[in-house]
């Protein structure tokens, strides 16, 4: 009996412990970078600019296409004589086949071909950086959806804790009421204060499934799932802040770095190179073309011999425009603004980069003061309370002292919790603004 017993509890335990899925921070990045819709999107769609380079080098190229035809032609005749008589009806059925290959090649265009070339090439490395970009924001996205979890639940232990707290203290009231040293008012006070804590507790655990389901959406798993998060974390104190900043330094250097590492910023020098070589391609119809020409066909009326009668060819052709009802000016027109808006995004883009870096950085610096701030309050909130709760009980001081403290001290632990959290999502921005934000391990 003892034997299954064993067995049936090791079976309650496994169920238990298989019941809920561990998804760490780590885990969580790997499956957005493999399953984020818009990122999916973004890699389908760099095959068509790797295609464009394929196509613009196949300009160089000859082409060649081979033809065949078949021709059956029946004419029919009425014969007459002298006397216009009719004497003899005539079929007469004629087959023709042919067959051919031949195609044509550009020698000279402007040197269009090339500038195609390297504005495709250019395009696909646009691409390429903007896509390294992208992964980099979806590992910031993730991030923060997952720290607003890991806030969301440590908000509810603290909730919890004073739950437990309240109830407590509470049993203690009516215990001291009963024996007449408090009176009732005291009682229904506390009673209020406990019945707050449970509100807030029910409010924190909302917050944990919402965040939860933000995050899990994201992911494009189901939020029907039971997931356990994991905090990677160890708990910030102030001697030890200063190794989380070493990354940073003085604003101008930072920028400098930005502007050499941003890979959407190297994404936008390669559009504005790209749109300048459109403008020579665009330039090429005012230069004459010159093509070669090339061909083969074989021409009978009997399949039997069938190559007989053999045609080769071979030509050059020169084109010159003098008039193209002005559709040149208009492309290169086209082109040259391409070109000068594509140059305006680069500078608007290096503007907004020193903006970002520049308030990144204030804004890691009021986080990490306001960190050292709210440290600094829990430990003087819970002081405190300790000592109204001592004064309550030697008759010095007054119940609203102690609920006031308490509420003072759940405050301050509150805005820890925050604050610490804030502080993650501020400096793992900072490091996207600067371009040091890594996914490249987590492929």
């Amino acid at each position: 009996m003892r034997k299954y017993l064993v067995l049936f509890f090791i079976f309650l335990f496994s169920t238990f412990s298989f019941a809920q899925k561990k998804l760490t921070l780590n885990q969580s990045i790997q499956i957005a970078l493999q399953g984020n819709s818009n990122l999916i999107k973004a890699k389908n769609n760099l095959k068509t600019n790797e295609s464009s380079v394929k196509s613009a080098y196949g300009d160089l190229l000859p082409d060649l296409g081979i033809s065949g035809a078949w021709t059956w032609n029946r004419n029919t005749e009425i014969g007459l004589s002298q006397l216009n008589v009719d004497t003899t009806l005539t079929d007469i059925d004629t087959r023709s086949y042919t067959v051919g290959a031949g195609g044509s090649v550009v020698l000279f265009n402007g040197l269009a071909n090339y500038a195609r070339i390297s504005s495709s090439k250019n395009e696909l490395e646009s691409a390429e950086f903007y896509l390294d970009k992208f992964k980099r924001d979806v590992v910031l996205q993730t991030s923060e959806f997952y720290y607003s979890i890991l806030n969301a639940e440590e908000l509810l232990i603290v909730r919890q804790e004073n739950l437990k707290y309240n109830q407590k203290l509470l049993e203690t009231i009516q215990e001291r009421n009963r024996l007449g040293s408090v009176p009732i008012a005291d009682v229904y006070a506390q009673q209020f204060q406990t019945g707050n804590a449970e509100l807030e507790v029910i409010k924190s655990e909302n917050a944990v499934d919402a965040s939860k389901n933000t995050l899990l959406n994201y992911l494009s798993l189901d939020v029907l799932e039971d997931y356990e998060f994991e905090n990677p974390f160890e708990t910030i104190e102030i001697n030890n802040m200063d190794k989380y900043s070493t990354e940073f330094s003085d604003i101008k250097t930072m920028v400098d770095y930005a502007l050499n590492n941003r890979t959407d910023y190297m994404g936008q020098m390669h559009t504005v190179a790209s749109s300048e070589e459109g403008i020579t391609v665009a330039k090429g119809g005012y230069w004459p073309s010159l093509s070669g020409n090339y061909g083969f066909t074989s021409s009978t009326g009997n399949i039997n011999n069938f190559f007989d009668r053999k045609f080769w060819s071979l030509g050059l052709t020169l084109r010159v425009p003098i008039f193209s009802n002005f559709s040149t000016e208009n492309s290169v027109q086209f082109a040259k603004v391409r070109f000068q808006n594509a140059n305006e995004d680069l500078l608007a883009l290096e503007r907004q980069i020193k903006i970002e870096v520049k308030q990144g950085f204030l804004d890691f610096n009021a986080v990490t003061k306001g960190l050292e701030v709210a440290i600094k309050n829990v430990q003087s909130a819970e002081e405190n309370r300790r000592i109204q709760y001592e004064r309550y009980n030697l008759g010095a001081g007054t119940f609203l002292d102690v609920l006031s403290s308490d509420r003072d001290y759940q405050n301050a632990l509150s805005q820890r919790v925050d604050a610490e959290f804030l502080f993650y999502k501020t400096r793992d921005a900072l490091l996207n603004y600067l371009g040091k934000l890594d996914y490249k391990n987590y492929e």
